[in-house]
């Protein structure tokens, strides 16, 4: 078996100093420290081949087209990936209407937040400024509320947990 992979190596290592004579010494590094695979992945004749081919394309660019041809697509291709962009963030504002729709509190609720018809996230958004102004977080445990008599008509309980905040005044919102 050793000598079945030996011999690809010695053919590999010509192939390998012909192609990269500009890169001479990552090819040689290269084919000593792995047997048949570096010479799969040492392809630098690909690599030159494209290039080669660049700079002819280049040529032939540079020769065929004037400075008016060259500015016409780059200003046609801009405002098309200007318009892709502008059009994304309204999408993303018109899926989300319907979570901002006004909705008309309570007489309890109202009494907290105010008559005016808000979106759920400005309702809580409310609440949360009234329990701060009058102190009403537990000052143990700061994800627990203490209500006052207002809140007690909202939430029905003398204390209420952060996260029941949302789901309680749901019942208060038409």
């Amino acid at each position: 078996m050793a000598t079945e992979k030996k011999p690809p190596a010695k053919k590999a290592a010509p192939v390998t100093k012909a192609a990269p004579a500009t890169k001479a010494a990552p090819a040689t590094k290269a084919a000593p420290a792995t047997k048949a695979a570096p010479a799969k992945n040492v392809v630098p004749a690909t690599k030159v081949e494209p290039v080669k081919v660049a700079t002819a394309a280049k040529k032939v660019a540079v020769k065929v087209a004037t400075p008016a041809n060259k500015a016409a697509p780059a200003t046609a291709a801009a405002p098309a990936v200007v318009a892709a962009s502008t059009t994304d963030p309204a999408a993303e504002k018109s899926a989300n209407s319907a979570f901002m729709k006004a909705l008309t509190p309570s007489a309890a609720l109202a009494a907290v937040v105010g008559a005016q018809a808000l979106p759920r996230t400005q309702v809580v958004k409310k609440l949360w400024v009234y329990i701060k102004e009058n102190n009403l977080q537990d000052t143990a445990d700061k994800r627990m509320i203490n209500t006052d008599a207002k809140l007690m008509e909202v939430f029905g309980k003398a204390q209420v947990h952060m996260f029941e905040i949302a789901g309680l005044i749901g019942q208060h919102l038409t």
